[in-house]
């Protein structure tokens, strides 16, 4: 565990200190009262009790009633998953599935990029683990692909992604548009006027008082962001109301035409995607319940973190995503500091002693020994990890010692649809959901990373597992899982 992770540390355990404070001094409180009053002899208590007034009978009874009442209106309210829909390409979408050799040939027509660019191009989607299904964006049926990457184009993708995914949520839950309160979307790179929230407004005719939030920049992990910032705007909402929160990604407007190497990463790894998921107070007909939403922020005076994904200008003043070489790294101790605030919410008590004895061994003692890596399996049944690429997956199975089977929602989904970016948890939650492996009672733990750098999770627990594999995987989840060749020849 890094020095860094102290403070961070220091500073969960003061905020739990600080958040639990009033529940346990009226517990303390109430317990010394017992305490007292079990030392009184029988004599001394038929004394007292001939003593008190009414008045004083009358608080006896109304300040232990009063703050527990107090408590329970401070008390944060549960947030519920009612449902959640993924963006599924058909062929009647005019998107493009564009396997990997079509993909290769389209940017030899791009007259910016040279030779050495698109061997590399076609070097890194054989080892992507990117599969033939993938869909981008309607420009790229067309060549040179750069001439029709247009705002009209970036906007008829993001209406397309966007609105089939929130008309299939309001299908399934049967909520009318105008009962939404609240609307959270996170989308990175695309940012338009009027906003990506209006474009929604506007369509849906949603509510005038709406409260509307647009998240832009935030990276991948963007999604867990959205889903954090609806919880906290349905606690001072009235009881039941209902927050859409939408991720996606429009991929149109970010197509790098230049030959920086750690730029035209994101040209093979993201593809079209987006998710709408509907929250609430309410209990009724929900599907999960949020247990915990825990987010990490490495950037801080880090420079290396801040800028491990950075957009930036070539040198011949072409714009793209620049991946550091360190982002595996970087990543690495962002996921540590995230384990350290959410292990005390949801592991067993012997596996925090287990990490704690780990922890004081070597940075007490100076032991030589290995860092004792949580069992997490022991808090959760699924784990949906930010499929962002094959090496972020391999980086996470070996950091937290996961199973094939554990991360194999993750890979299916990056084979499936791509670096989907913040939307690909919703993907990998619906892959689990058709195979059927979806208990109550499950807990399942989201891990999202995104620039600045980030890592942020969240623990649900399954109410009502899906009835059916309606969703993004209906007509392909037959086929999967699939062997996934360390170089794919195509």
């Amino acid at each position: 565990m890094s020095s860094s992770v102290q403070p961070m540390r220091v500073k969960a355990a003061y905020h739990r200190i600080v958040d639990n404070f009033q529940p346990v001094f009226l517990v303390s409180l109430a317990a010394a009262s017992l305490v007292a009053l079990m030392r009184l002899g029988t004599e001394e208590l038929t004394s007292l009790v001939r003593e008190l007034q009414p008045v004083h009978l009358f608080f006896i009874g109304f300040l232990p009633a009063a703050a527990v009442i107090f408590y329970l209106m401070r008390r944060p309210c549960t947030v519920y998953l009612t449902d959640y829909a993924c963006f599924h390409s058909s062929f009647n979408h005019p998107l493009a599935r564009i396997p990997m050799a079509s993909f290769v040939e389209h940017n030899k027509k791009t007259p910016s990029m040279n030779e050495r660019s698109v061997r590399f191009i076609s070097r890194l989607l054989e080892r992507s683990g990117l599969g033939e299904e993938t869909c981008l964006p309607a420009a790229h049926n067309f060549v040179p692909t750069h001439e029709y990457c247009t705002l009209d184009n970036a906007r008829a993708e993001f209406e397309l992604v966007v609105f089939s995914a929130i008309d299939d949520l309001l299908a399934k839950t049967g909520i009318a548009p105008d009962a939404i309160g609240i609307l959270v979307v996170n989308c990175s790179l695309f940012c338009p006027t009027p906003s990506l929230v209006d474009m929604i407004i506007h369509k849906y005719n949603l509510r005038g008082d709406i409260r509307s939030m647009n998240l832009s920049g935030m990276g991948c992990s963007a999604g867990l962001i959205s889903v954090g910032l609806a919880r906290n705007l349905l606690q001072v909402a009235p009881r039941g109301s209902h927050a859409l929160v939408v991720s996606t990604e429009t991929i149109t407007p970010n197509y790098y035409v230049g030959n920086e190497r750690a730029m035209l990463l994101p040209n093979c790894l993201f593809r079209v995607g987006g998710a709408a998921a509907l929250l609430s107070t309410s209990p009724v007909n929900a599907r999960f319940r949020l247990k915990h939403l825990v987010r990490t922020h490495t950037g801080a005076g880090n420079d290396s973190a801040y800028r491990c994904v950075f957009q930036e200008e070539d040198d011949e003043g072409n714009v793209g995503i620049n991946l550091s070489k360190d982002l595996m790294v970087i990543a690495g101790k962002s996921l540590e500091a995230n384990i350290t605030r959410i292990g005390p919410l949801v592991l067993p008590l012997r596996e925090q002693l287990q990490f704690a004895l780990s922890l004081v061994a070597r940075k007490v003692f100076r032991a030589r020994t290995k860092p004792y890596i949580p069992n997490f399996s022991k808090a959760f049944k699924h784990f949906c990890i930010h499929a962002g690429g094959r090496a972020v997956i391999d980086e996470l199975q070996k950091s937290l010692s996961l199973s094939d089977e554990q991360v194999e929602a993750s890979r299916m989904t990056l084979h499936r649809f791509g670096n989907t970016s913040s939307s690909s948890l919703w993907y990998e939650l619906a892959y689990m959901e058709a195979k059927g492996r979806m208990r109550k009672g499950d807990r399942v733990w989201m891990i999202g990373f995104g620039s600045g750098f980030k890592c942020n999770s969240a623990a649900w627990e399954c109410i009502e597992p899906a009835p059916n594999a309606d969703g993004p995987w209906a007509t392909s989840i037959h086929r999967y899982p699939v062997v996934i060749p360390d170089v794919l020849k195509h």
